[in-house]
């Protein structure tokens, strides 16, 4: 039986990180794409439940040797509404996809990007049903990136994933750095990094004088550096590729021990 895959992302149908995502994948099994018609970036797990959704198909195309088939449709919803769909499509045909792949994003997703991130909410939405399911970034906002480094290092990463998938519940996110394949320094399993945006609004004023506001803002690292950090945005920096598990269930269990401990609540 061959391996069925998922693929969604946030920049839209036409987004080349997507493109060039759907050939790699072919040769890992039939790929059906379930993406955005528009630019849904920082969407993060936001779903459309006051209107309707349109689905379009867009292409379809047989198996070719030991390529996958593909079948492409579009969705005015987001990246989530997306997931949500293909998955939908696949229980309707009496099956799950064994793999749900969210990118290739145009933009890192390290740190606090993570939260926002619509590229990683469609990835949340397939952990829920117990799918392998990974997000992929590379570190640049260039619309036509030099996807080399992809090129030369994805197989491998996907391969170790296929063979030893995370638990269930938990998901990857992999950030690529936007250099040349023979400057990575690395592979590694990195931390969430510590940082958040600041003076994210901009005043400013529209043709007719009102006042309104831009998110542009800027990033400030909190993480402490030195040779044992494990922070994502720090190790991509430094020319590393990360790959940061994150889990579905975000409770605090340390803390809810210590709070246990401290806080009478009883009545």
């Amino acid at each position: 039986m061959t391996r069925e895959i998922l693929v969604v992302n946030d920049d839209s149908i036409t987004a080349e990180g997507l493109v060039h995502l759907v050939d790699k994948l072919r040769s890992y099994g039939d790929v059906t794409v379930v993406a955005p018609k528009t630019c849904n970036s920082a969407r993060s797990c936001a779903i459309t439940m006051d209107a309707p959704l349109h689905l379009e198909h867009v292409m379809e195309r047989e198996p070719e040797g030991n390529m996958g088939g593909i079948r492409v449709y579009t969705l005015d919803g987001t990246p989530v509404d997306c997931a949500k769909m293909g998955m939908n499509m696949f229980v309707e045909e009496g099956r799950m996809p064994d793999l749900l792949v969210s990118g290739i994003n145009h933009g890192s997703n390290a740190s606090a990007a993570v939260i926002y991130s619509g590229t990683l909410g469609a990835v949340q939405e397939a952990a829920l049903y117990g799918i392998t399911a990974i997000g992929l970034s590379i570190d640049t906002h260039d619309p036509h990136p030099d996807f080399a480094v992809v090129d030369e290092y994805l197989d491998r990463i996907l391969t170790t994933i296929l063979d030893n998938p995370p638990v269930e519940g938990t998901y990857l996110n992999i950030n690529f750095p936007d250099i040349a394949p023979e400057q990575v320094r690395g592979i590694v399993l990195a931390s969430q990094g510590r940082g958040r945006w600041q003076k994210e609004l901009v005043k400013a004023n529209d043709p007719r004088g009102r006042e309104i506001y831009w998110m542009v803002g800027e990033f400030v690292n909190l993480a402490g550096g030195g040779d044992d950090a494990l922070d994502d945005h720090i190790l991509l920096k430094d020319g590393y590729i990360t790959i940061t598990p994150h889990k579905i269930d975000t409770t605090d269990y340390g803390e809810l021990d210590r709070l246990s401990q401290l806080w009478d609540l009883d009545l």
